[in-house]
C-alpha cells in the first residue's frame, strides 16, 4: 500500500483572516492548541515569525519527548503560514533530514475565516516498508497520514474554540 503523502482538514472560525493569522504564526503559541506540541525552546524569537526564521519545536506523545527543528518557509500575513520540520532529536534536534511541512492556508468567509491545516510528509527518500514499520512503532498502529489527521482536527477544534472566546470577550 502507498503511503498518503498529504493530509488536510479545515474549519470556519467566526473571527478575521488576520486575526488567525496573528495566531498560527507564532510558534511558540502552538502548545496551545495542538495535541502534540508544546510550542517551543526559549531560544525561539517571541512573537509572529517571518519566512527565514528558524525554531525549535518542544514535543510530546505519551512519556515521549522530542525537539524539532523548523524553518519558516512562508509568512503571507491574513493568508498562509508554513513551515519545515528538517531535524529531529531527543534533547537538541541532532539527526537532520526532510521531515515534514505544515501549512496554514486561510479564506475569507463571510465574516469569519476558513483555516486549513495541512501535513505533508516530506521522508519520500523512505521506502513505503520502511515508513509503514516506523509509523506504526510511533503511533500505536496507525500511518502518520491517519494519525495526523486527528491531531489536525483537535489542532483546529482548539484554535476556534479559543479564538472566537476571546472575540467575544
Amino acid at each position: 500500500m502507498a503511503r498518503i503523502l498529504t493530509v488536510s482538514r479545515d474549519i470556519v472560525v467566526d473571527v478575521p483572516p488576520a486575526t488567525v493569522y496573528d495566531a498560527v504564526s507564532r510558534p511558540a503559541d502552538m502548545g496551545r492548541w495542538s495535541p502534540e506540541n508544546l510550542g517551543t525552546s526559549p531560544r525561539t524569537p517571541v512573537g509572529a515569525a517571518v519566512a527565514g526564521t528558524s525554531f525549535e519545536g518542544l514535543n510530546k506523545r505519551g512519556r515521549f519527548r522530542w525537539v524539532t527543528r523548523c524553518t519558516v518557509t512562508a509568512a503571507e500575513p491574513g493568508r498562509r503560514f508554513a513551515f519545515r520540520v528538517h531535524a529531529i532529536g531527543v534533547r537538541r534536534p541532532r539527526l537532520r533530514g526532510p521531515i515534514a511541512t505544515w501549512e496554514y492556508l486561510l479564506e475569507p468567509v463571510g465574516d469569519g475565516t476558513r483555516v486549513t491545516e495541512t501535513w505533508t510528509d516530506d521522508r519520500r527518500a523512505w521506502p513505503d516498508a520502511v515508513a509503514h514499520a516506523f509509523d506504526r512503532a510511533v503511533t500505536g498502529g496507525r500511518t502518520f497520514a491517519d494519525f495526523q489527521v486527528r491531531n489536525i482536527e483537535t489542532t483546529l477544534r482548539n484554535l476556534k474554540r479559543e479564538l472566537e472566546a476571546a472575540s467575544r470577550g
